[in-house]
């Protein structure tokens, strides 16, 4: 279930044909799925509601890069390898996505399933990009049941079919105080004599009920309250990370442009990068591959030719990934589903028909004639 099929249409821009990151190039997503016990809390034994979802931008990653660049709304949080994508202003990696205390094994899980099979990897240094937000409402956190098998299941799950909501590294997450996850959503603008593509992927864990805007509707507190024993997240609490793919011939500069003003979606749903929050985003663009210096291959040492759009060009871009992530937040929370957690403790959907309904009587179902 996604806001479209309820009828929600998000701001006024094309979607690409998926709706999804995945209408960029060869990007694909894979998930990896742990939901095991209930009760109590027992640390190493669960309950346990968390997993791994990888984004993999296509081709070799590893070898020839894509240029990249990064945006820190709040940095109370983690994203590894983001010191090298910043002064490289490339991406050479696929992106992990995991819980707080398993960015470690992520890492380790993405190198291992890069070198398994290499003859010498002995000038080989990888830095993979591996971000987390924290599921210790729900899971077993500090019970490390996230392995590098974990890792190896979701790159086996790569596909251009995303499935969104409590699944992969968004299984235990909770957004604006309902279930949340995993979402995503694409746009497509005409640039020139161009048709680019710009896809958003968001691991959503963070915002407060009583600030939850859907087409510009304040909707959360006037949906019915969490149920006796449930646990809404606190204002100020939770953290996201969003990836923005396009295809659009971008510098390093222009990405992390186009990372800033993806977060400006966030705020259309009313997060706000709280100082607990650990708010990052990262953009690549897939239409120049450059060359490692990791050590898998050796870098040619003469001028090598790209693409690259003009500065004043990117208006109609910079939108686009802001109505993406705006509908990305949504869908995450449309395609979750009630989840009870470690001790017992509850977190809800969010009530479909409450949301149609609210968005009916403001006349904001689709803002495509506004």
């Amino acid at each position: 279930m996604r806001a479209r099929d309820l009828g929600v249409q998000i701001g006024t821009g094309a979607p690409g044909p998926r709706n999804s990151i995945t209408d960029v190039g060869e990007v694909r997503v894979g998930h990896a799925t742990i939901v095991r016990g209930e009760g109590p809390l027992v640390r190493g034994v669960g309950p346990v509601r968390t997993g791994v979802t990888i984004i993999d931008p296509g081709g070799d990653i590893w070898t020839r890069p894509m240029f990249a660049g990064a945006h820190v709304l709040n940095g109370c949080g983690e994203v590894t390898g983001l010191s090298w994508l910043r002064e490289s202003g490339s991406l050479g990696s696929p992106i992990g996505l995991t819980n707080t205390h398993s960015v470690g094994v992520v890492h380790e899980g993405l190198i291992r399933h890069r070198i398994e099979g290499e003859a010498d990897v002995s000038g080989f240094a990888g830095l993979p990009v591996v971000g987390e937000t924290n599921d210790a409402k729900l899971n077993d956190t500090s019970g490390f049941h996230v392995t590098p098998e974990t890792v190896v299941e979701a790159l086996d799950d790569l596909d251009q079919d995303v499935a969104e909501g409590s699944v992969g590294s968004g299984t235990g997450m909770v957004c604006h105080g309902f279930k949340g996850g995993i979402g995503t959503a694409s746009r497509q603008v005409r640039v020139g004599e161009r048709t680019y593509t710009i896809g958003v992927l968001i691991q959503s864990n963070h915002g407060a009920r009583n600030r939850l805007t859907v087409n510009g509707v304040l909707v959360g507190p006037s949906m019915t309250p969490p149920a006796a024993g449930s646990d809404a997240k606190r204002e100020g609490d939770g953290s996201f990370i969003l990836v923005v793919a396009t295809d659009a011939p971008l510098l390093p500069g222009q990405c992390d442009r186009l990372a800033q003003r993806a977060v400006l979606g966030v705020g259309r749903t009313g997060g706000a990068g709280e100082f607990s929050s650990g708010d990052f985003a990262v953009a690549f663009s897939t239409a120049n591959q450059i060359y490692s210096v990791q050590g898998l291959i050796e870098p040619p040492q003469e001028p090598f030719s790209i693409s690259v759009l003009s500065d004043a060009a990117l208006n109609p871009i910079y939108w686009a990934a802001i109505e993406a992530t705006e509908e990305a937040i949504v869908n995450s929370i449309v395609a979750a589903r009630t989840m009870t957690g470690r001790d017992g403790i509850v977190v809800h959907a969010m009530p479909h028909d409450e949301l149609v309904e609210l968005l009916e009587r403001h006349d904001a179902l689709s803002t495509a004639s506004s």
